[in-house]
């Protein structure tokens, strides 16, 4: 972030400032453990804490400037609401670096694959600012923009939403030159009346592109397709027929590999659904003029940066561990147990779940098919962490899985103990489920565990 006037950023903001009229910031944080020399530091009221409490551990920590809601001790500008008043800041800080230079402002959205492609994004462009996991709503987003200076070149956006409004909210803020769409699945369903409904969410991120900029279309998803034509230049990609067209896709050992224009792209990523997000991010090489065998080359070198997203853990023991435990929709799911199959490559396979949640009126059929869907897949064994996802422990028994194949346990403490007492050397184990449910943790102990 380059340093800005605390009137400055009082007028972004629409705040009124109550400090010495010298003081400048130089960055924003929203946790006070993460203030500097020069930092504002955002008093955010939650459910739990309240930021205004910690203002003077903040400003300890060398604090300049507070944005807050109520009046504090110290330089501080108090505004109404400040959520609002960073998105405000950091549109006013967007514009102020588009007349300094020039900038790419990529946004890509998803029901799926947001944060690996944005992580890939990350290592493909030069001179790019991108998000820290996965900071893609009205908070994230702002702070996103605001570590850009006169020197990015290329700036990356993770755009999410959990109800009608968000992405057009956050593209507001962001305007977009390019803007992609990788594909519409059931995540975060509870917030939206169908799928169809959440299909037109995502579409709204086309009408956030500035008019010389170009939306990227994954042409393979049946419910993306219609949207060609939507944003002011449409560039399509898939493994079809598509402006920018992967070729001989195949797996191997769980890592996708494909060719785009004679050019061989071999991923390092596990997962083969990781296939589609590498392609999103060459049709953004494409977009933005890069050169192709280099942009294919990073691609093929890129490895997760965010935790928790498909990380192989190979054990001394000789058990593997895949941890894909950030977040879980039904399309992911059934993507980790075809990863989990693929890396296990004919040994015995573990599939430790949670419940996948924000899924509405459409939780327990949706956890039913998992069940049903794993034992179709042929996965070794599955694990049903917790009662909202019970139901794929049911439908798995149902289906044919019975014994010692499926197994039900309420809490994470009984997972890691049937998980410790049966998993072999040469086992595979993945571990996945919403973020909220906590199996995470569950993956932590797995992947430190030694013999």
């Amino acid at each position: 972030m380059r340093p800005l006037a605390a009137q400055w950023v009082a007028n972004a903001t629409g705040g009124t400032l109550v400090a010495d009229v010298d003081t400048r910031v130089s960055s924003v944080v929203k946790d006070s453990r993460d203030a500097i020399p020069g930092s504002l530091y955002a008093a955010f009221v939650g459910e739990r804490v309240d930021g205004h409490d910690f203002v003077d551990a903040a400003r300890d920590r060398g604090a300049t400037l507070c944005l807050v809601t109520r009046t504090v001790d110290g330089p501080h500008i108090l505004v109404e609401d400040v959520a609002v008043a960073l998105g405000r800041l950091a549109r006013a800080y967007l514009a102020d670096l588009r007349l300094q230079g020039h900038i790419t402002v990529i946004g890509v959205t998803g029901s799926n694959g947001k944060t690996t492609t944005k992580d890939i994004l990350a290592q493909m462009l030069p001179d790019v600012v991108a998000p820290e996991g996965s900071y893609n709503n009205e908070i994230g987003l702002p702070l996103t923009v605001l570590a850009a200076d006169e020197s990015t070149r290329h700036l990356v956006l993770e755009v999410g939403a959990s109800a009608p409004g968000d992405i057009a909210y956050l593209t507001r803020i962001a305007p977009l030159d390019v803007a992609v769409v990788l594909m519409i699945g059931a995540a975060h369903l509870g917030g939206y009346r169908s799928i169809e409904a959440l299909a037109e969410e995502k579409a709204t991120i086309l009408d956030g592109v500035v008019a010389d900029g170009v939306g990227l279309l994954n042409i393979d998803d049946p419910r993306i397709a219609p949207m060609v034509g939507r944003a002011p230049r449409s560039l399509t990609y898939g493994f079809g027929e598509a402006d920018v067209a992967g070729r001989d896709r195949r797996t191997e050992r769980g890592r996708a590999h494909f060719s785009v224009d004679g050019v061989e792209v071999a991923l390092t990523l596990v997962g083969d659904h990781h296939a589609t997000n590498a392609l999103a991010a060459l049709a953004v090489a494409r977009a933005c003029g890069l050169d192709l065998a280099v942009a294919a080359e990073a691609v093929s070198r890129a490895r997760p940066l965010s935790a928790h997203r498909m990380a192989l853990t190979e054990r001394a023991d000789g058990v593997t561990i895949l941890d894909d435990s950030y977040n879980a929709s039904p399309e992911s799911m059934r993507a980790a147990f075809r990863a989990l199959r693929s890396v296990a490559d004919g040994g015995t396979s573990w599939a430790v779940i949670g419940e996948m949640l924000e899924m509405g009126e459409a939780s327990i059929q949706a956890h039913d098919d998992l069940g049903i869907d794993a034992v179709r897949l042929g996965i070794s064994h599955l694990v049903v962490v917790g009662t909202g996802a019970r139901p794929a422990y049911v439908s798995a028994v149902r289906e044919g899985s019975w014994g010692d194949e499926a197994a039900f346990v309420a809490t994470i403490d009984e997972a890691l103990a049937l998980v410790r007492d049966r998993v072999a050397p040469g086992d595979t184990v993945l571990v996945k489920g919403s973020h909220g449910t906590g199996l995470w943790r569950l993956a932590d102990e797995l992947t430190r565990e030694t013999p």
